[in-house]
């Protein structure tokens, strides 16, 4: 047999292996976190929360993502790349399993949980495709973010069925997304042997650059980011509350969750191709801020047209996330400049989001009705309309 005539299946066998890996790794980002929204009727009644504290259970991973995506790199460092992302997935199943146990907190400690083991793995996953698959980081980013988006839309649709089918209600459906964390904990096994530390950062860069905490630019970013996490995040928590208010049943509201992420998934491929062909991101950024506004707006003023407020948010909310994260590299000078943007941003624009949901919620307590509250975050999307503009100018920091 010729020379390296038996390497190539045995390559091939490792890439789709470590392809399938990154692709179970990515679908259990958001499925767990997505899920809890048709069901939060059902589980604020069950355990007798408020609207405000029913708010802070949606906006309890997000308070995990704020404190934890900044000192992931560093668990990376001292653990390895494998070990780290393997560490994650079992906080993941932890907290989804532990959410689900009819035990007195158990669903605060293990949305808790579960929000820190996807923290770790939203920051870890992109340098496990850059070091697996270095010439091919774009498409294989692409499938499993689209992967991604589409399993979260099943999810959302299948949940309301799953809870309704169980005697234990809605402790099952949030419950068994735990399995999925176990499937991607058993395929990175194998490589838990390898000893050796994986940096997910490089070397410092010599070159002297201006901190995005002294830059104007960097808090517009920043505040950017914020802002569109906020939109969503609290349309995710609230919508099928909103619905269920106009008559539209638990099952139906399911589905046009799944609808929204469906949707943000073809909007987001869509953003990716505008800003590759755009001088600056200042139209597009700008113009999927008003699809936000108008869907907060919408909701306010008919929301008998839920539905198409859902389309017209989740085109808007889809290609928010791709430009704020576009913009971490398109406004800095070098790697490490971008990396310090993207710890800001996120780690403080995580925390707006989590607050989002807890005071949308709060705001529907004081008023009796989502009217205020929908006002009110429609005001905050004028803001990141000003922000859009502002953040899609085409400068560096410093």
């Amino acid at each position: 047999m010729p020379v390296g005539q038996g390497a190539a299946p045995v390559r091939t066998a490792r890439f789709g292996f470590a392809f399938l890996g990154v692709l179970i790794i990515a679908v259990n980002l958001r499925v767990a976190f997505v899920t809890v929204g048709p069901l939060l009727a059902e589980i604020s009644s069950d355990l007798e929360l408020s609207s405000s504290m029913a708010g802070l259970l949606t906006g309890l991973p997000l308070i995990s993502f704020a404190l934890v995506s900044p000192i992931a790199p560093r668990i990376s460092r001292r653990l390895g790349l494998d070990r780290a992302l393997w560490l994650a997935l079992l906080l993941l199943t932890c907290g989804a399993l532990a959410r689900s146990v009819p035990v007195i907190g158990a669903i605060w400690v293990g949305t808790a949980l579960l929000g820190v083991g996807i923290a770790i793995l939203n920051v870890l996953l992109p340098s496990l495709v850059k070091r697996d698959f270095p010439a091919r980081i774009s498409q294989v980013t692409g499938i499993y973010t689209a992967a991604q988006g589409a399993f979260s839309s099943a999810g959302a649709a299948v949940v309301v069925p799953i809870a309704n089918s169980a005697d234990s209600g809605w402790r099952l459906a949030l419950g068994i997304w735990g399995g999925l964390a176990l499937i991607a904990m058993a395929i990175l096994v194998p490589r838990l042997r390898n000893r050796a530390t994986t940096p997910t950062v490089g070397p410092e860069s010599t070159v002297a650059h201006l901190s995005p905490w002294k830059s104007a630019l960097g808090w517009q970013i920043t505040v950017f980011m914020g802002l569109q996490s906020l939109a969503f995040f609290t349309l995710m928590a609230w919508l099928p509350s909103i619905e269920h208010e106009q008559g539209i049943s638990q099952v139906s509201s399911g589905i046009h969750v799944s609808v929204f992420l469906f949707t943000g998934v073809v909007a987001s491929l869509s953003a990716g191709a505008l800003l590759h062909r755009s001088k600056d991101q200042r139209a597009v950024a700008l113009g999927s801020s008003i699809l936000a506004l108008t869907a907060y707006i919408g909701l306010a003023a008919a929301p008998q047209l839920s539905l198409l407020w859902v389309v017209v948010g989740a085109m808007g909310c889809g290609s928010l996330i791709v430009i704020a994260l576009s913009l971490f590299s398109l406004r800095t000078g070098n790697h490490v400049q971008a990396a310090e943007l993207s710890g800001m941003a996120q780690s403080i624009g995580y925390g707006v989001a989590a607050a989002g949901p807890v005071v949308f919620g709060a705001l529907h307590d004081f008023s009796g009705g989502w009217t205020v509250p929908l006002v009110a975050t429609a005001g905050l999307m004028l803001v990141l309309c000003a922000m859009a503009v502002l953040a899609g100018r085409n400068r560096l920091i410093g």
